[in-house]
């Protein structure tokens, strides 16, 4: 298996570009062991980014995280996310502070703001300053931002600090790459690209299946091969099992061809208009 390339964050963070999201883990407790072992067993292949949030099973999902990486803090790259509403500068603490008690570590190597709410950016940005300045995160970010939003943040006093901007992006929601994408790569924000597979709604395309058979792969993989062509963009597709898991992983062995990139261009044809910005 080759080494997992890294993207590396404005203030030098050094991250895995495969990573592994928790979206609808945590609600079902007879699925708790077996989506802590595919976790765990991600971390050992090297996808060490692990993204969470306190609106995922209200708080369930950071819970199984938090057993998938007792014993193993160091070794994990670990992401959370504050609800729009309870991003005011106190707010924005206590929930921190909550996602940590679930988690059962003292610090975040990222925190996000899941989406714009009601609060002043800059509100929020302080909080993160603050939870900085006690140590109880390393980095923040946001996600779900446009490029107006993004605008707005970095013209904020430490709104440049911005390290990520977490949005749904895949082969189907292209829409960040005809203005978002460069804005924020000539600024050096990582992209951290969520739903990459569209929740598996992809996988049935001919195009993609073809493409598949192409490299001796599965759709899954050519859809996560595709996102992850970009060298300043991280992939957290979701995985709670230990097969999708390693099928994940192998998504670095597919090296796509221009042909294939051009097949796959006619069949998700890239923006040529400003489009809103798509949440899942």
């Amino acid at each position: 298996m080759p080494a997992i390339r890294h993207v590396t964050f404005s203030n030098g963070a050094s991250v895995a570009a495969l990573g592994q999201g928790t979206w609808f883990m945590g609600d079902s407790p007879a699925d708790a062991k077996k989506e802590v072992r595919a976790l765990q067993l991600g971390v050992d292949l090297g996808m060490t980014l692990i993204d969470t949030a306190e609106m995922y099973a209200d708080g369930g999902a950071e819970k199984i995280v938090g057993k998938a990486i007792a014993g193993r803090r160091s070794g994990v790259f670990l992401v959370s996310k504050v609800l729009p509403s309870n991003a005011s500068r106190r707010g924005t603490v206590a929930a921190c502070e909550a996602s940590l008690r679930r988690l059962g570590t003292d610090y975040l190597d990222l925190y996000l703001l899941h989406w714009r709410g009601s609060y002043p950016l800059a509100e929020t940005i302080l909080a993160m300053n603050t939870l900085v300045e006690q140590g109880k995160i390393r980095l923040w970010g946001v996600s779900n931002l446009d490029l107006d939003d993004m605008a707005e943040l970095t013209e904020q006093a430490t709104g440049g600090l911005v390290q990520t901007n977490q949005l749904l992006y895949n082969l189907s929601r292209r829409g960040i790459e005809y203005d978002l994408l460069p804005w924020c790569r000539e600024r050096n924000v990582p992209i951290m690209a969520y739903s990459p597979i569209e929740q598996g709604r992809l996988l049935d395309d001919r195009t993609l299946v073809r493409i598949a058979e192409r490299h001796g792969a599965t759709p899954a993989q050519v859809a996560l091969a595709w996102v992850l062509r970009h060298p300043d963009v991280i992939a957290i597709p979701k995985a709670s099992s230990e097969a999708h898991v390693r099928e994940n992983s192998a998504s670095l062995t597919v090296a796509l061809t221009a042909a294939d990139l051009s097949d796959l261009d006619l069949a998700f044809p890239p923006p040529r208009r400003k489009q809103a910005l798509e949440m899942l």
